[in-house]
């Protein structure tokens, strides 16, 4: 282990966290709150603690594989940990499990929270937790590969271990440079948004709260009703769309401003996203109007928003769902199971993993009756290696025993079947709502402090995707060899 480069990394990794913490303490300044001095506070102990570890000294800059595991793993417990400081610090969330819950659901983009009125929070602390989001949807890490070049050589390593999917791949041969035009992308799609929003009626700082927890689909509001409070057509529509195309994966976008637009048409995970949203919006569409609602466009506009915002984990809400027909409530159950795409902001279990189990097992049937044909899985006319198509098999089964435990544990505090089945769905999918006790009407917050450590524990391990926590329990990893 090369433990010197891992503690350069997570040094500059709190000196871009204190850098963060700027934005909001401005806002807590222009609007007079005593907040600010919680961020200033939260800016001096990163300072004291990154800037003497940026300054390790190193003579090999490769970054291999378990080291970047290594960086990964405790960059995303250190950001979260130091994130929750100034939600303790103003007293607005007392409890440091609590605050370390809510900014672990920021910084995995889940969504997930347990406080009961959100407008009674300073709007400093409201940017921020917002922010959290944003930061967290394209990586921290990946972040700090596009900004350092001193991470050389070894950042694909680092790049790989936090992107999301079965397969990472790099845009440009240099991964520094990959990096940088993921967040070009990134930034560009979010002040897009952000000025419609603009548009739509909202404030300048309402617009930013909202675009952060949209391009990072994580769907922290400043308001206790969520996107519905808003009562509006245009900013409901505007965000379903955003919500959509940051469920993409971002390489696709790279490929549209090259004017390839062919291999973004062909490209099968797309088409099967697009698909899924498509036809769950038209059946619940189907299934609601005249039941739940009388006009036809008021139930598609609902449908569609509460299937994207679901889909792609984003966890916004339009309306309180869990009133919904249970037919339609079943088909938002199984979409919290999908997920975005690969290499996209959301979380689930990835579109590009259904697509590759769907292959497996029409080869499996196909070998029942040709027993010795060799019958190999493409993605868009790329031949997948057996490790790809083991790793995803190995990842349904470790999610399925991890949800069906978890469920477990959580109903052991009187919860019921439905509530404890979606809570620790909505945070292993790193989705935001659930149904019934943790539906979108309602919080996280009455649950003890054992379950909320477990829930803690889970967006984790949806965002790093089960593998890369768990391969700390392997004692091999420790070995020098």
């Amino acid at each position: 282990m090369n433990y010197g480069i891992v503690i350069k990394v997570l040094g500059n990794l709190l000196l871009i966290e204190a850098a963060a913490f700027i934005p909001p303490l401005l806002v807590s300044l222009i609007y007079g709150e005593k907040a600010l001095m919680s961020f200033i506070y939260s800016i001096l102990i990163l300072i004291i603690l990154g800037f003497p570890m940026s300054r390790v000294n190193i003579t090999d800059k490769r970054v291999k594989a378990k080291d970047a595991l290594f960086v990964v793993f405790l960059g995303w417990i250190f950001v979260s940990f130091f994130g929750s400081l100034p939600f303790v610090f103003s007293g607005s969330i007392p409890s440091l499990v609590d605050a370390f819950f809510e900014t672990v659901s920021g910084f995995t983009t889940t969504g997930s929270t347990i406080l009961g009125d959100i407008e009674a929070l300073p709007n400093g602390m409201l940017l921020w937790r917002s922010l959290t989001i944003w930061l967290g949807g394209m990586g921290i890490l990946v972040l700090t590969v596009a900004i350092l070049p001193a991470i050389g050589v070894g950042g694909f390593q680092i790049f790989k271990a936090e992107t999301t999917g079965p397969i990472a791949e790099k845009i440009v041969p240099r991964i520094k440079d990959t990096a940088k035009i993921l967040y070009v992308i990134y930034v560009g799609i979010t002040i897009i948004q952000a000025i419609l929003l603009c548009f739509g009626g909202m404030s300048l700082l309402e617009s930013l709260i909202h675009t952060f927890a949209t391009v990072g689909t994580g769907g922290f509001s400043s308001k206790n009703a969520s996107i519905g409070a808003f009562n509006s057509s245009f900013i409901i529509y505007v965000i379903s769309l955003f919500m959509i195309l940051c469920g993409v994966n971002f390489s696709l976008f790279y490929e549209v401003l090259k004017g390839r637009w062919r291999n973004v048409l062909k490209n099968s995970e797309l088409r099967l996203y697009l698909g899924i949203i498509a036809v769950s919006t038209l059946l619940i569409t189907i299934n609601l109007n005249g039941k739940i609602y009388n006009s036809i466009f008021e139930t598609f506009k609902h449908a569609l928003f509460q299937v994207s915002t679901i889909i792609t984990t984003t966890g916004f809400s339009t309306v309180d769902f869990n009133k919904w027909t249970d037919f339609s409530k079943s088909i938002l159950f199984i979409l919290m199971f999908v997920g975005g795409c690969a290499g996209s902001t959301g979380g689930g279990i990835k579109v590009i993993r259904l697509l590759i189990m769907g292959k497996i097992v029409r080869r499996e049937i196909l070998k029942l009756l040709h027993p010795k044909a060799y019958v190999p899985i493409k993605i868009n006319d790329r031949m997948l290696s057996s490790d790809t198509t083991a790793s995803v098999s190995g990842f349904f089964f470790l999610y399925m025993v991890i949800f069906a435990f978890s469920t477990l544990l959580i109903s052991l505090e009187g919860i019921d079947l439905i509530s404890s089945a979606s809570a620790v769905g909505a945070t292993l999918g790193n989705i935001g709502p659930g149904f019934e006790l943790v539906g979108p009407a309602q919080n996280f917050g009455f649950f003890g402090i054992p379950s909320k450590i477990l829930f803690s524990i889970l967006m984790l391990l949806g965002r790093l995707e089960l593998f890369t926590v768990f391969l700390f329990f392997v004692p091999d990893f420790w070995k020098n060899s």
